[in-house]
């Protein structure tokens, strides 16, 4: 009985978790690839943040992906801290949806639901949002499967008297009740999951109130190993938003530790079964930590930051320059010209990333360019259009003929980031086929890297001060990236005949010399259109 009881209680568990995930998927897909946007967009304000946090976590049925996220935008200067904060406690709130929902009695609809889910998943193919709901309905099928399961499973333990013992010890002792739902939680890296084992338990009568919320407010600690983690090696910001989401959830357990009593009485109130009470304990527990610690939120941020020395990076993803009052007139040239120049050090720092990642063979580095590209584009499309705007109006030669050159330096600036994004692809492909590289090639994509680079910031400095002397200087320089390349690619294939490198890390090493090249040349475009020279092809 005991392996038929194991083995149930595995298997319900597995049921749970992987209809979770697909649930999530399906509901992921059906939002839109625009979540991640809503999520860093919605967040300028506290409030709003809170909200977004909650909604999101909903959405991806996962508090500990919503922090991952979050961290990851903090790590790329996307998100200030105090937005992290705000979003963090929303997601808190969000994950205790799943648990309200399992808690009523509609375990009936599981195989109703895994069978019309799976019909629209597979009949609905040609229909991308059928699929999606499809595959959402199957995967709340199957965690209501799943549950159900662990519920039946766990039936013989009604009267097993140690297994009741452990659970009534573990009432009178919160501290190893916290320790015990913290760690399991940490193992299946899921609140939500641990809120469902401990609701299964109640369906059965085989736990107390007291014992159930112990291991839930231990599971909410659990969850924010999984932020700790995706901080590991990131920003000085990144570590100060996971550390707050651990800080966050410690305060609330302390906070129930002191007022465990009155707090399991308010619950007790709330519904006539274990089940709605757990539930509903889960909720409150973190809707009662947000409002308490939301007025503060200011020197919440404060003791984060002091506790994690060091310099903030934020990158606004929105434009800063581009006033919309004084786009009709020739102060837009200014503005807009301020904006590129930021959308400029953005896309340089992406490809000094990215050519980092592709040596050193660091993947933590990709995330952030490819949350960088998001912004570039974005600001790419936004300066265009104000500049198409601002062209309506009447201008001399000079400043109709700034606009356009400004067009086009617009688009080299995008291109750059396109770059860094395929040095990126590279990167991760050499990382996943665990290809070496010799020393002198290293070395050779170093020196070409430091030399584009150099020459993509004195263009953008020529652009800032006007400098024409300097982009002329600059323009004499396009021969210098491509004879490195033409050098680098002999050296290379010198090393490839003498076995020094593997023949696919060559090929690799090619393709990094060439995406370098073409940044060279759009820099020495951007260096041609502040000179007021005429434009090559564009690449």
């Amino acid at each position: 009985m005991e392996i038929t009881m194991i083995i149930g209680l595995l298997g319900g568990l597995g049921l749970f978790l992987f209809g979770m995930q697909i649930m999530a998927e399906g509901l992921q897909k059906a939002a839109g690839e625009r979540l991640r946007s809503i999520l860093e967009l919605f967040t300028s304000r506290p409030i709003t943040a809170v909200f977004t946090g909650a909604v999101a976590t909903m959405l991806l049925q996962s508090s500990s992906t919503t922090t991952v996220m979050v961290v990851g935008f903090v790590n790329s200067g996307l998100m200030t801290l105090s937005q992290a904060v705000g979003t963090i406690m929303g997601a808190n709130i969000g994950t205790t949806i799943t648990a309200q929902v399992v808690s009523f009695d509609i375990y009936a609809l599981a195989l109703p639901l895994i069978a019309l889910g799976s019909g629209l998943n597979f009949f609905g193919k040609r229909k991308k949002m059928r699929r999606y709901v499809g595959t959402g309905m199957l995967g709340f099928g199957l965690l209501l499967l799943g549950l159900s399961t662990m519920s039946s499973a766990v039936y013989p333990l009604r009267s097993y008297e140690p297994f009741l013992n452990a659970l009534i010890y573990l009432g009178e002792r919160p501290f190893l009740g916290i320790l015990a739902g913290m760690l399991f939680t940490v193992l299946v890296q899921s609140s939500s999951a641990t809120t469902g084992l401990v609701i299964a338990f109640s369906l059965q009568g085989v736990i107390s109130l007291s014992a159930g919320l112990v291991l839930i407010v231990g599971a909410n600690l659990g969850t924010c190993v999984t932020a700790l983690l995706a901080a590991l090696g990131a920003s000085v910001t990144a570590k100060r938003a996971a550390l707050s989401h651990v800080l966050f959830n410690a305060f609330g357990v302390l906070l129930f530790l002191v007022f465990r009593a009155p707090f399991t009485r308010l619950v007790a109130l709330t519904g006539t079964s274990i089940t709605r009470q757990i539930a509903n304990a889960h909720t409150f527990f973190n809707v009662i930590n947000t409002l308490i610690l939301f007025p503060f939120i200011e020197p919440f941020v404060r003791l984060v930051t002091a506790l994690v020395p060091g310099q903030d990076l934020v990158i606004e993803r929105r434009p800063k320059y581009l006033d919309r009052r004084v786009v009709r007139s020739p102060a837009a040239l200014l503005g807009a010209s301020k904006e590129t120049i930021r959308m400029a050090e953005i896309a340089i720092e992406m490809v000094e990333d990215a050519v980092d990642s592709f040596i050193s063979g660091d993947l933590d580095l990709i995330p952030p360019i490819e949350q960088r590209e998001e912004v570039v584009n974005d600001l790419e499309k936004a300066i265009t259009a104000y500049l198409a705007e601002a062209s309506q109006e009447p201008m001399n030669h000079n400043q109709a003929r700034q606009l356009t050159n400004l067009m086009h330096i617009v688009n080299d600036v995008e291109r750059l980031g396109d770059h860094a994004i395929n040095i990126a692809d590279l990167a991760v492909e050499r990382s996943d086929h665990d290809l070496t590289m010799s020393e002198e090639a290293a070395e050779d994509l170093l020196v070409m890297c430091r030399t584009v680079v150099r020459i993509c910031q004195e263009a953008i400095s020529a652009l800032k001060y006007n400098n024409v002397r300097q982009a002329i200087r600059l323009t004499e320089e396009d021969d210098l990236v491509d004879e490195m390349e033409k050098r680098y690619r002999i050296n290379h294939i010198q090393r490839l005949n003498e076995g020094r490198c593997h023949p696919e890390s060559g090929v690799l090493f090619l393709d990094v010399v060439s995406n370098l090249e073409r940044v060279g040349d759009h820099a020495n475009n951007i260096a041609q259109a502040v000179a007021g020279t005429a434009f090559p092809q564009d690449y």
